[in-house]
């Protein structure tokens, strides 16, 4: 099993910036994949973005240029630098880890975006 504990969410005004960190413990062996998807009220869970193993990364075509994401491997532990945040970037927002194949959820944190 492989459990994540995210911190980092909270409230902001649009324009600002957070970041969100998901550390990963437990039996990992071989991560994948560690990044973030995020679902609004009424709506689907989307990527928000991704990184694998070997650096590549996969970005929501709604957080391209606003959103970074980043690892320590040797912590086990994805990072997402979000600045320029607006109203509609309000959502939970969940830590995903891939490991030897299998997907575990953080249990998600709340970004809010309001004046």
């Amino acid at each position: 099993q492989v459990q994540l504990v995210e911190s980092g969410g909270g409230l902001v005004q649009p324009g600002g910036s957070l970041r969100l960190s998901c550390a990963a413990s437990g039996s990992i062996l071989s991560i994948n994949a560690m990044g973030w998807y995020r679902q609004a009220p009424g709506k689907q869970r989307e990527l928000v973005a991704v990184m694998s193993r070997v650096g590549a990364t996969n970005y929501g075509d709604s957080v391209k240029a606003r959103f970074t994401v980043s690892t320590d491997n040797a912590k086990n532990t994805v990072y997402l630098q979000m600045s320029s945040l607006k109203p509609e970037d309000t959502a939970v927002y969940y830590c995903n880890v891939v490991n030897l194949g299998i997907s575990y959820w953080g249990q998600g944190t709340q970004v809010t975006v309001s004046s």
